[in-house]
């Protein structure tokens, strides 16, 4: 059995001796390497890709390790199989990759939650752990979210809510937005009709949902002049959108009634070049 650093001397860069060497290695911390990896356990995580890695980290340490600088393999292999399992971490277990600040607070969160409900006796809340990390409220709520960009449930999963609808078929809803693109582009189209300021408006109210008060410190206006503005700006939107509603509702009936009249005339006989009737009657008397 060789000493906890290795065969002592023995720094071969090449031939049998040296894989002999980097072998006898592997194999005896290997439960250096499962030791590591289970630090980096976490739920959405599989234990048997983090032993994995940490075993390509072990080979890649074994490989640049050299007696003749030091004599302790475990200092020397630690770091290496550390960096391996946070770069396989960072940038292949997610599906969808989250910012390196939202990974980076979910492995502490996970690690500080079960000792501050512990302390705490109940389960903490995300002001809480907020405080506890010295981050934001926010940050900690993205964290949390973050977890499902590891592995993201499949749309062929039964829906929970349901007895065997898949989750594919409740996302394609008749109500889906496809169904609203006609309403979508008729708003757009009345919403040009305004004023750019009006516009920047609705923007940061709807989309940005900013708040009225946000607002009015934007504009240097009160909250109350805020909401009266909004009031008048959609109640003339939606006057636009009923006008090309009555316009368009107007050209349909102008079309159905000259259609009608068309079909009308065309089964009692008449025309704009005089009846066939009168027409014949005239052939007879000739």
């Amino acid at each position: 059995m060789p000493p906890q650093g290795g065969p002592r001397g023995l720094a071969p860069r090449g031939g049998q001796l040296r894989e002999t060497f980097e072998n006898e290695l592997v194999l005896e911390y290997l439960d250096l390497a499962e030791a590591l990896a289970a630090r980096f356990e976490a739920r959405g995580r599989e234990r048997a890709d983090l032993n994995q890695v940490a075993y390509l980290g072990l080979v890649k340490a074994a490989r640049g390790f050299d007696p003749a600088k030091g004599d302790s393999f475990p200092a020397y292999a630690a770091p290496t199989i550390s960096g391996e399992l946070k770069r396989y971490l960072r940038d292949r277990s997610w599906v969808v990759r989250p910012p390196r600040h939202i990974q980076d607070l979910r492995t502490r969160l996970y690690r500080v939650e079960p000792e501050l409900a512990q302390a705490l006796g109940r389960t903490p809340s995300i002001a809480e752990l907020a405080q506890e990390l010295g981050t934001d409220p926010g940050d900690v709520l993205e964290a949390f979210c973050a977890s499902s960009s590891l592995h993201p449930d499949s749309l062929d999963a039964v829906n929970p809510h349901s007895d065997s609808v898949p989750v594919a078929e409740m996302l394609a809803a008749p109500d889906s937005p496809l169904d609203r693109l006609e309403e979508l582009a008729c708003l757009r189209e009345a919403m040009q009709d305004l004023d750019p300021a009006d516009r920047e408006l609705l923007y940061r109210r709807y989309f940005c949902e900013e708040t009225q008060v946000q607002l009015g410190e934007r504009l240097g206006m009160s909250q109350m002049q805020v909401s009266r503005r909004l009031a008048r700006v959609l109640v003339a939107l939606q006057r636009r959108l009923q006008e090309g509603s009555y316009a368009e509702s107007s050209l349909s009936a102008a079309a159905s009634t000259s259609s009608a009249e068309t079909a009308r005339r065309a089964g009692s006989g008449r025309s704009a070049k005089g009846s066939p009737s009168r027409t014949s009657g005239r052939v007879k008397t000739r």
